[in-house]
């Protein structure tokens, strides 16, 4: 898959995801096979550049091309501005989020709420296309809710405003993260636009995104939650769709010590006080499953300090390691991750 003058290695995307897509998670993504990560949201607000968080989230040294980074917002002046800024920080493609069914960005007219509007999606197109040199993408759902459904007429739109990509959650503002993906409706946008299409939702599996790409004709898929604490799902489907066949799940020496690098990663990145508590949900999705796991993350989440937290995951995957020797995943318990 090509997006402007960027050949990706495969078409497995790491979803943006709030909280999640950080750099550590983005680099350990793609080591783990992804083709592309796309980051988690920043601001379109330029009042808040200067803030520890919006710098962390535009710091993307060492990162593996190329570096896409998502902007949220509602005004296109705005968003062309945090196009330009975000470029000028080192983003070689820029996404737009018009996909977030959160009530905290909808409510500002923000993230899926723009589909309600038509003829702003085509200003916010026009105006971030223009402002950058690099390729534009976008994000977006099937609609706001199933009595309004317009992937189609947004994504002509994107088309003809010079978006390069587009990424479709099958699920409307409406749905949340409830329900089916509607892979129907995936379909049916990508016989109307020449640009790559890339489906999102409810992909768990190597069996999963073949069954996808099959049947909605996409170029590429988009996974989030199902990589969470899974990062090696990448070399997984990837495997699958060349070969057919199934690696074989992680053992869980392998597990520990992807972990382990997950977490210093994480306290280089943040430093230990907000390091130790963003590892806090890793070290849970990675554990989710193994025996023993949830009283060991109710312990661990009491834990004050990085040197605590990591002794305990040492001692924990210790004791694991005398019962089992690999592990392997249930798509429900995926789908519930």
């Amino acid at each position: 898959m090509k997006i402007g003058p960027h050949q990706l290695r495969n078409n497995l995307i790491v979803a943006p995801m709030a909280g999640v897509t950080d750099r550590p998670f983005r680099q350990l993504c793609k080591l783990m096979g992804a083709g592309m990560a796309v980051s988690e949201m920043v601001t379109s607000n330029s009042l808040l550049y200067g803030s520890e968080k919006t710098k962390r989230r535009a710091n993307h040294e060492g990162e593996v091309e190329p570096v896409s980074v998502q902007i949220a917002g509602a005004d296109p002046a705005m968003l062309a501005k945090a196009a330009k800024y975000n470029t000028d920080q080192g983003a070689q493609i820029i996404d737009i989020n018009m996909g977030c069914p959160a009530k905290k960005i909808c409510n500002v007219m923000a993230g899926s709420a723009l589909l309600q509007d038509e003829a702003l999606v085509a200003r916010i197109l026009d105006a971030v296309v223009k402002a950058v040199e690099v390729p534009v993408t976008l994000k977006i759902r099937t609609g706001w809710n199933h009595d309004n459904r317009n992937a189609i007429q947004i994504a002509r739109i994107a088309e003809d405003s010079g978006i390069q990509a587009l990424a479709i959650h099958g699920r409307t503002r409406a749905c949340g993260y409830s329900g089916e993906a509607e892979y129907d409706t995936i379909a049916a946008v990508k016989t109307h636009i020449r640009i790559p299409v890339i489906a999102n939702g409810d992909i768990t599996t190597p069996e999963k995104a073949r069954h996808v790409l099959q049947h909605t004709g996409a170029d590429a898929v988009m996974i989030g939650r199902a990589a969470m604490g899974r990062p090696w799902i990448f070399r997984e489907i990837e495997h699958f769709l060349q070969t057919g066949n199934h690696l074989p799940p992680p053992e869980v020496t392998e597990i520990h010590r992807v972990l382990i690098g997950h977490l210093h990663d994480l306290y280089q990145f943040y430093g230990d006080y907000t390091g130790l508590r963003m590892a806090r949900k890793h070290i849970s999705w990675y554990t989710k499953g193994l025996v023993g796991s949830a009283s060991f993350r109710h312990a661990m989440n009491q834990l004050p300090s990085v040197a605590e937290q990591l002794a305990a995951v040492e001692q924990f995957f210790l004791e694991l390691g005398t019962h089992s020797t690999c592990l392997t995943y249930h798509s429900e318990e995926l789908a519930a991750a």
